[in-house]
């Protein structure tokens, strides 16, 4: 009852019997609502053959506790703040929210099914195929069908429309919102209420046990700061429950409201352009680690954890067919690099001297320097004509594998065996960012990591990290950090999500600060000559990226990558890129994209990247995805085409 987070006691005096004692000491009870609570009382003691023993009473605890008096205590919990984004839009409210939803049987005939996705169209932000989406396959039946929830407030304005037609339903009921289906979900997290296992915990912290809590994200990273200090009264009562005093009391102390770093408008267009597929996307700003968007898909809608939400129950077993969606791929995510770990094999090679940005390599297509393994370069998967001779710079812009398993031939042979991986963790792969919501550090494989796994680094195990894979496993947060740091010069920024946290009253307890983690360790000489190669990749007619970017007139560098994953299945799509605009209104990003199990980076994750790109640059995409019939629309009839399927396209390309 007194939700105590500690005790403290002070021995003030014993007096000691051959058969009795006593001990006067000070107790102070910390508790998590009213603060502290200080008593002098006394314990007594009698001998019990040859042991002292506890004469017990519930004064020992505080004097007041007798005659059968009880605690009380009335917590007053301040109501929950929001969390914004950069611009001041909400992500995460306290809202009266109406949750929508569809019996398909019963929608009205084709003119009144096309009002009524116009109005749910505009009113939820759906294009009207993903609403009809919904239910195309069940429209003989009465199921209800979740559709989505908005504000009472925007939905009084449509509300009549909506109740001239057949079809929609709708229940209001107050709680926390999360608009356009929760931006960032597995960012921003939800809340729920307290599960009887976290009962007891919270308790001692000066909850009730009823209340929603953040659950994961930032709803849960940043539980005390939007729950605020809870307050109330410590009474005791007698034993007919009646107050008799007030032991201690603390008026509550005031929430505070998160503003993130995030862009909900990008962060929405991110989400738009991860659809179908399973992957993330992460943007940061190029010269700060701001993060303005963090996307995982499959993504859920957080309103669903709300049990007033008639959408809820049906909304959460759906989830359930979802290929995890609950985790943030961003963050938690970890995958092979692929190519795109060629920037990192190129800063090795440079810096060791052992190569320079004109060195050349020649290639058939085969690389056999390796003995017993032979590798092909994409060129032979693709039926293409062999690179023939490249030089270093042309052969990260070209992505030429045999050129990058020979710089790691070459390394190894020369001595410098950890020459690879110790450039890795140079990049600060392999270890957490320092990210708010917590993440996985990763993987990079080197001799003693291979000796924990009962074996020898070898030449093979240099041959495969020089193009990404070898154990190598990677979150996109990290990937995107490093490809900022090329970008920005050699700086290597902590990525953050909070922008400032602060009252009503505008009192501010944390404000954004840039933090300079490291600087990658590559010469300025030897750092420009690696973004002229990615400067290449998507501005060089023969770069691995460049028909993807044809006309988006920005100044941009990147890279593709396409990760064996080791399932069998499909390599997963990387791609990165970093703009230098320099503009005033539009900091500079860098952007690291990840589809998971779906094919080559420059078919997949390239179109992935550009969309998003333009939505920051533009605030809109404007060039379909080559599997596309319009944005958001997947061309049909065309079963192989679109995310899960092999792309159809005029000319092989390459990882």
């Amino acid at each position: 009852e007194a939700a105590l987070t500690g005790v403290d006691y002070q021995i003030v005096a014993s007096l000691v019997n051959p058969r009795e004692a006593q001990v006067s000491y000070r107790i102070t009870l910390h508790s998590g609502v009213v603060g502290d609570v200080t008593r002098d009382t006394m314990l007594l003691l009698k001998r019990g053959g040859q042991d002292w023993q506890i004469a017990w009473s519930a004064a020992s605890i505080l004097p007041e506790l007798t005659g059968g008096n009880k605690l009380f205590l009335q917590v007053v919990a301040p109501t929950r703040a929001n969390i914004y984004d950069r611009n001041g839009q909400a992500l995460a409210t306290e809202a009266d929210v109406t949750g929508i939803y569809i019996i398909p049987n019963q929608i009205g005939d084709k003119d009144a099914e096309a009002t009524m996705l116009t109005v749910l169209s505009r009113l939820l932000g759906e294009r009207p195929e993903s609403i009809q989406a919904l239910y195309d396959n069940i429209r003989d039946k009465d199921w209800k069908t979740p559709v989505g929830e908005v504000t009472q407030e925007d939905f009084q304005r449509v509300q009549g429309t909506l109740a001239s037609l057949g079809g929609v339903r709708w229940e209001t009921y107050s709680g926390r919102f999360y608009p356009e289906g929760g931006a960032g979900a597995q960012t921003v997290g939800y809340v729920s209420q307290i599960t009887k296992e976290q009962a007891d915990d919270y308790k001692s912290r000066g909850y009730r046990g009823d209340e929603f809590v953040g659950q994961a994200g930032l709803e849960f990273a940043f539980e005390n700061q939007l729950r605020g200090m809870p307050g109330g009264k410590l009474l005791v009562t007698d034993a007919n429950g009646q107050p008799v005093s007030v032991l201690a009391a603390r008026d509550p102390g005031l929430p505070q409201a998160v503003y993130t770093t995030l862009d909900r408008d990008l962060e929405r267009n991110s989400q738009q352009a991860l659809a179908g597929f399973a992957g993330a996307v992460v943007v940061l700003e190029r010269d700060t680690g701001a993060v303005l968007a963090m996307t995982s898909a499959p993504s859920f809608d957080p309103n669903l954890f709300d049990s007033a939400n008639p959408n809820s129950g049906v909304g959460l077993a759906n989830l359930s067919q979802l290929n995890q969606p609950f985790v943030n791929r961003a963050t938690k995510g970890t995958y092979p690099l692929g190519s795109v770990f060629k920037i990192i094999t190129m800063s090795s090679a440079l810096e060791t001297g052992k190569f320079t940005p004109d060195t050349t390599y020649t290639t058939d297509g085969y690389f056999r320097e390796l003995t017993g393994w032979v590798g092909q370069d994409w060129t032979v998967d693709h039926k293409l004509p062999p690179q023939g001779t490249l030089t270093l710079v042309q052969g990260l812009e070209r992505s030429c594998n045999p050129f990058f398993w020979h710089i790691g031939l070459t390394l190894f042979n020369d001595g410098l065996t950890t020459a690879l991986p110790d450039m890795a963790k140079k990049f600060d792969l392999g270890k957490a960012t320092g990210i708010e919501i917590g993440e996985n550090p990763g993987l990079v494989p080197d001799p003693e990591w291979t000796k924990a796994q009962g074996r020898d680094w070898g030449p093979g195990d240099s041959v495969q990290l020089a193009i990404g894979q070898a154990s190598l496993q990677v979150t996109p947060l990290q990937v995107a950090r490093f490809v900022a740091a090329v970008g920005n010069g050699g700086t290597l920024y902590q990525p953050q999500l909070i922008s400032r946290i602060q009252t009503a009253e505008g009192d501010v307890s944390h404000q954004f600060k840039p933090v300079e983690v490291g600087k990658l360790p590559v010469s300025p000489d030897n750092l420009g000559t690696i973004q002229q190669a990615m400067t290449g990749v998507i501005r060089d007619p023969k770069g691995t990226a460049y028909r993807r970017f044809l006309g988006l007139s920005l100044v941009l560098a990147g890279k593709t990558g396409t990760a064996t994953s080791g399932t069998g299945t499909e390599p997963h799509a990387w791609f990165v890129a970093y703009s230098s605009e320099n503009r005033p209104d539009k900091p500079d990003i860098a952007v690291a994209v990840l589809a998971e199990y779906q094919g080559e980076g420059a078919d997949w994750a390239a179109p992935i990247a550009r969309r998003v790109i333009e939505s920051y640059f533009f605030g809109r995409p404007f060039q379909p995805y080559p599997w596309e019939s319009q944005i958001g629309v997947t061309r049909t009839p065309t079963p192989t085409e679109g995310p899960g399927g092999a792309q159809a396209t005029d000319t092989p390309t390459p990882p």
